[in-house]
């Protein structure tokens, strides 16, 4: 199975350049990336960047109680045929939006449940859905191994878990790194969201350990030169 890449940015012009390639085969975006890229009214943002987007991409709810997410979740739903509502999976006083995974599900809304970090979160959200209405399941890698925790073990657990559901995908989330490009290829994981810088790097032809050996030891010449360091 191909590891699908997905573009994590929200920036208008970033992601009518990246809609063009197609390596990038979607897009991720959340509250954070929106306001970084300037946004001021969330759906006529959205709904400018739909203009030149066509591929999938994710909007985030912003709302902390269910009625209010639900509500939100239900309007971006009708921007686009392409369009997957993000919601957490839990809120910030750390309750579980089962209802609201549930009640979009059973309503056919194209789901990303985001903010997820191991296997017992993926087998909650797996018992609130049914088997036919698309989702996708992101689990913050990154963000665990920086916090010294190893998110290997629990990719290996979800997607075995998700294995009996053909509308489920497994996202790898807060990507550090194009080596995470090959370990989420080598799990086996349905998709990997990449911010554009990382992208470019995957593109990039493959360097030997020679030819980085050579690239790192001319940056501390280059850096010892520039700062006049004498002995």
């Amino acid at each position: 199975m191909k590891t699908k890449i997905f573009c994590d940015i929200a920036d208008y012009e970033l992601i009518k350049k990246f809609s063009k390639k197609a390596l990038v085969k979607g897009f991720t975006t959340n509250p954070s990336l929106m306001r970084k890229a300037g946004a001021k009214d969330y759906k006529s943002y959205s709904k400018k960047i739909l203009k030149i987007c066509k591929k999938p991409i994710s909007f985030e709810v912003f709302a902390d109680d269910f009625l209010a997410m639900k509500n939100q979740a239900l309007q971006i739903n009708k921007w686009g045929r392409n369009v997957f509502v993000k919601v957490p999976i839990v809120n910030s006083k750390g309750s579980f939006m089962g209802k609201l995974i549930k009640d979009l599900n059973a309503n056919n809304i194209k789901l990303n449940i985001t903010a997820v970090y191991n296997a017992h979160q993926t087998k909650k959200i797996l018992k609130c859905i049914n088997k036919k209405t698309k989702v996708i399941i992101s689990i913050f890698a990154g963000r665990a191994a920086d916090a010294g925790k190893d998110p290997i073990p629990e990719f290996k657990r979800s997607l075995l878990l998700a294995k009996k559901f053909k509308n489920v995908e497994i996202l790898w989330a807060s990507v550090r790194e194009p080596y995470n490009y090959l370990q989420a290829k080598q799990l086996g994981c349905h998709i990997i969201t990449v911010p554009p810088a990382i992208i470019e790097k995957i593109e990039s032809p493959n360097k030997t350990f020679e030819k980085l050996t050579i690239e790192t030891v001319k940056n501390f010449l280059i850096d010892s030169k520039k700062s006049q360091f004498k002995l």
